[in-house]
């Protein structure tokens, strides 16, 4: 290839060597054999999807997949016209149990979910829970940036996320005008970034994504932008060490540079303190993890440790406490 053929591609196709990336593209395929594989793919990497092309143009989809930190994925997509929709069924594996943030970057773009309805246009932005039914119609040749962010990690940082699925972000706060110029930047500039700063990118990204969900969500912090930036620094240092059973107030002040007194004084806005948000957090994540048929493997006891407690009558007093019945009755009532 040229240097002059390099040029014109995309700065993310230039980089899918050196950012471990992967690209899925029906391209090379008979046309006859795309929507199958498409589907295939779809339900591999994202959800459990029935697609539909318009019989007037050949389907045509070029993805791109980048790991990120914190279990998340950049996914710039170029494709034709295509209607998506979620088929009513649990996910395959644990990765797709995760929320989408979208931005289109060319074309017209429609979700449905939970009752609701957004049309968007490049420049703005949504949210989905990709475990949840829903539709999307792109009428036209499209290009969107989809980023994928794991159920748990978001719902530790939102709260009530739940409720902005289907919504124009866009228009509900200014704070994703921030958020879309920064993605943006980065994705014309990723043939830049060697793989550790593109990885060390991931934090701001989700930072910025929290705080646009949290003020569209109506939650205006009280809190200073430093003194939010030093909270989201505390909850994602619990989110990366909540398997650690013996983590202490202590241990998390003094990782993260700030003083205990200080750190219960940022959460003091959420009703809460340190140690109740991690018991809170751990009591999140192993109700995550029990009602999930992806995790049936693991025993009670397991599920108990891999969420930091090393006492299994404490965690099942506590999480009976927050949700009025037992780790194992939750478990058989899924079944």
């Amino acid at each position: 290839m040229t240097n002059a053929q390099r040029a014109d591609l995309p700065s993310y196709q230039q980089s899918l060597i050196q950012l471990d990336g992967q690209r899925l593209c029906t391209k090379y395929l008979p046309e006859k054999q795309r929507v199958a594989w498409l589907k295939e793919v779809i339900g591999r990497e994202y959800a459990n999807v029935d697609i539909q092309a318009p019989k007037e143009m050949p389907l045509f989809n070029d993805m791109y997949l980048f790991p990120w930190q914190r279990g998340m994925r950049l996914s710039p997509i170029h494709s034709n016209a295509l209607s998506i929709q979620r088929l009513a069924q649990e996910p395959d594996n644990a990765e797709q149990d995760c929320y989408f943030i979208v931005m289109p970057t060319k074309g017209e773009y429609k979700l449905e979910q939970d009752g609701k309805e957004v049309f968007l246009k490049p420049g703005e932005m949504t949210l989905y829970d990709a475990t949840r039914p829903h539709r999307i119609e792109m009428p036209t040749a499209f290009s969107k940036l989809l980023i994928s962010i794991p159920r748990y990690t978001l719902e530790g940082l939102v709260r009530g996320v739940s409720r902005l699925t289907a919504t124009n972000l866009s228009k509900r706060t200014n704070m994703a005008n921030v958020t879309l110029a920064m993605l943006a930047g980065m994705l014309k500039q990723m043939n830049q970034f060697k793989a550790q700063d593109f990885q060390s990118l991931a934090e701001p990204a989700l930072q910025l994504i929290t705080m646009t969900l949290n003020q569209a969500n109506g939650i205006d912090s009280k809190l200073s932008r430093h003194r939010e930036l030093a909270l989201h620094r505390v909850k994602n240092y619990i989110a990366h060490n909540i398997d650690e059973s013996n983590l202490t107030a202590r241990q998390v002040a003094n990782s993260v540079g700030l003083s205990v007194r200080y750190i219960n004084n940022l959460f003091t806005e959420e009703q809460t303190s340190l140690m109740r948000y991690l018991t809170q957090q751990r009591l999140m994540l192993s109700h995550q993890i029990l009602s999930s048929h992806l995790y049936n493997h693991f025993s009670i006891t397991e599920v108990a440790m891999r969420c930091g407690f090393n006492s299994l009558a404490h965690f099942s007093r506590v999480f009976h406490e927050m949700y009025g019945l037992s780790p194992r009755e939750l478990r058989k009532q899924r079944k």
